[in-house]
């Protein structure tokens, strides 16, 4: 091995360093393709729960191409705050930001089916959210104790079980369609199909870029066979404006108890999973464990990037994953190339022509996508959770975790008569599942844990690892 290659070697491991533009662009860009589909998913999913037309022709589509912009143009500024950061805030480390998927089981029950109007209360709730988050930073190291793998793993399993059924119901023709003849018709089982084979093709039979934005090649190819079926309108693309700026308070902005309660106990959550994806860029990218002040400053980004989107009309932000994995992949840890990706989303996000061509994207096309990126989530949950020991006491907390958060959410008519604002949180599923895991985590005796496992289990176990779970 040659003395410059040890050197080029010791720089791609370094933050701070700059590739050549030749290389750093396309792997700038390469980054965007890996999170974009996931990116802008979150807020089609809130539009149509809260009502919004899905055709060109509906008053409320300029509205859904205003978030689908907001979510791009703030994912670049969020992601531009970890990279170069100011003072404390930012972790100054190649991590991608994007809208967060967690937080969906909280937003459909506060928007479900009451149109545009319902989005000043999301806002509300994420900017106080994000502040909340961003506090969490200066403590944030000292509760890792209270969410070891069978909590976070918990997690990550119910944000997919309650975002499951949301894929199928696109799949089959969109909540819109429900109760017509075509919902669930052949035609749109055939085009979400597609996606899904062209997807997991591209994933396992394919290397490289191909590989890596599988779901969005497979978005595409399914978008075409629609397009030859007669099922993309166009109409609204050439009224879109060519270029625009965001506009403060947008959907304006109101406070609720829901909204907040639900919103700081979710960004509790993702400051923890946050913890998980810093740790997993230093290991992956530079062989090393994340420093305090690297981890405080990413938590700190995290919420004033969440807080500043909702200022705009943006859904929350947290850092994806699925880049994580690509710095290790890839082997380039400079933050640099990632700064590269941020400012290609910002100049998407100010063009609305972007976003009015992702909205026309049929419903049943996107159902396609989700339930793949919906299934995976519950894989990952599933994966935290083989780092669990399954002792008689993990096995109760998991029981009764799970059986009473998953049931309110199958079931909200079982909680009829708590006060609304209990009950949009008890039925979101995600949040008393998480809550009933961490007081039984702490309050449960110890002894039980050192009961053998083979008892109940038949011998499977494993140790707990104290991981994080990956995101969405």
């Amino acid at each position: 091995m040659t003395e410059s290659s040890i050197a080029t070697q010791q720089q791609l491991r370094d933050p701070n360093y700059t590739p050549p533009l030749a290389k750093a662009v396309p792997l700038g860009i390469q980054h965007v393709l890996a999170m974009f589909v996931s990116n802008v998913t979150p807020a089609i999913i809130v539009c149509g729960a809260a009502g919004f037309g899905f055709g060109s022709n509906s008053p409320d589509f300029p509205q859904m191409i205003y978030m689908i912009q907001m979510s791009m143009f703030f994912a670049g500024i969020a992601t531009l705050i970890q990279t170069i950061g100011f003072g404390p805030v930012g972790a100054k480390l190649p991590i991608v930001q994007g809208t967060s998927f967690a937080f969906i089981p909280i937003m459909i029950p506060l928007v479900a089916g009451k149109g545009v109007d319902a989005i000043a209360v999301l806002m509300g709730g994420i900017v106080v959210g994000g502040l909340f988050h961003a506090i969490l930073g200066l403590f944030i190291g000292k509760i890792r104790f209270a969410l070891p793998p069978l909590v976070t793993g918990l997690v990550v399993t119910m944000i997919g079980l309650a975002l499951v059924k949301v894929g199928i119901q696109y799949a089959a023709g969109g909540v819109p369609a429900i109760g017509t003849p075509e919902y669930g018709s052949g035609l749109n089982w055939f085009v979400a199909g597609v996606v899904i084979v062209v997807t997991l093709g591209l994933k396992f039979f394919t290397k490289g870029m191909l590989s890596i934005s599988a779901v969005l090649l497979g978005l595409i190819a399914g978008y075409i066979v629609a397009f030859a079926l007669g099922m993309v309108n166009f109409g609204n693309v050439a009224n879109a404006a060519p270029f625009a700026l965001p506009n403060p308070f947008h959907f304006g902005i109101e406070f609720t108890v829901a909204a907040i309660i639900g919103f700081c106990l979710m960004s509790f959550v993702s400051a923890v999973e946050t913890v998980g994806d810093v740790s997993g860029i230093t290991k992956g990218g530079a062989g090393r464990e994340a420093t305090d002040k690297e981890i405080q400053g990413a938590t700190y980004a995290d919420g004033l990037g969440t807080a500043v989107s909702g200022v705009f009309g943006a859904l929350p932000n947290t850092s994806f994953s699925q880049n994580v994995g690509l710095i290790a992949m890839t082997g380039v840890m400079s933050r640099h190339v990632v700064t590269i990706g941020a400012i290609f989303l910002i100049l998407c996000g100010l063009v609305p022509k972007i976003g009015a061509i992702i909205a026309t994207v049929p419903i049943e096309v996107l159902g396609g996508g989700v339930i793949v990126m919906f299934g995976m989530v519950v894989a990952a949950g599933m994966s935290m959770l083989s780092d669990v020991n399954w002792n008689r006491r993990n096995m109760v907390i998991f029981a009764i975790s799970i059986s009473l958060g998953l049931g309110l959410q199958l079931e909200p008519g079982a909680l009829q008569y708590l006060p609304a604002t209990l009950k949009v949180l008890a039925t979101s599923g995600i949040l008393p599942a998480a809550l009933i895991a961490i007081v039984l985590n702490l309050l449960l005796p110890d002894e039980l844990a050192d009961e053998s496992t083979e008892e109940v289990s038949g011998g499977m176990s494993g140790k707990g690892s104290g991981s994080f779970p990956k995101k969405a």
